[in-house]
């Protein structure tokens, strides 16, 4: 389980994930006129869910070592769930009248390129075994 290169991609989206329960993704002025406002999950009901299950996904993916095809659908169900945020915390800054993006939003992009690379390596397995099996 460990020595496979997509439990390494694996548990890096399921950290990046985590962090940005802590590390906001937007700063600005709100509508109420609170400077630095941070946008992170916590006042956020379907982005709270939406990360935990992101993190769960992750998490749980791992351990499905044994069923590959299962593991590359969980996979790119992760990489639609991170989208989904993505477009839930780009929703959320139009509520700023101004303000950045951090340079912990990055996480969320790394989120989907490790998941994309875990996808490709379980897939790069699947076939593998499928040669092996083939050549028996």
């Amino acid at each position: 389980m460990i020595q496979r290169i997509q439990t390494i991609w694996l548990i890096l989206a399921g950290a990046c994930a985590a962090l940005t329960f802590k590390l906001p993704y937007y700063i600005g002025t709100n509508e109420l006129g609170v400077a630095s406002f941070p946008l992170t999950p916590d006042g956020h009901f379907f982005i709270t869910i939406l990360t935990a299950a992101v993190v769960f996904n992750a998490l749980i993916t791992i351990f499905l070592f044994k069923e590959r095809v299962v593991q590359i659908r969980l996979s790119i169900i992760g990489i639609f769930m991170e989208v989904l945020l993505l477009f839930l915390y780009y929703r959320e800054t139009k509520i700023f009248t101004a303000g950045t993006y951090t340079l912990w939003s990055i996480l969320h992009m790394l989120v989907l390129i490790f998941f994309f690379l875990a996808a490709r390596a379980i897939n790069k397995d699947d076939k593998l075994i499928r040669d092996s099996n083939r050549l028996r």
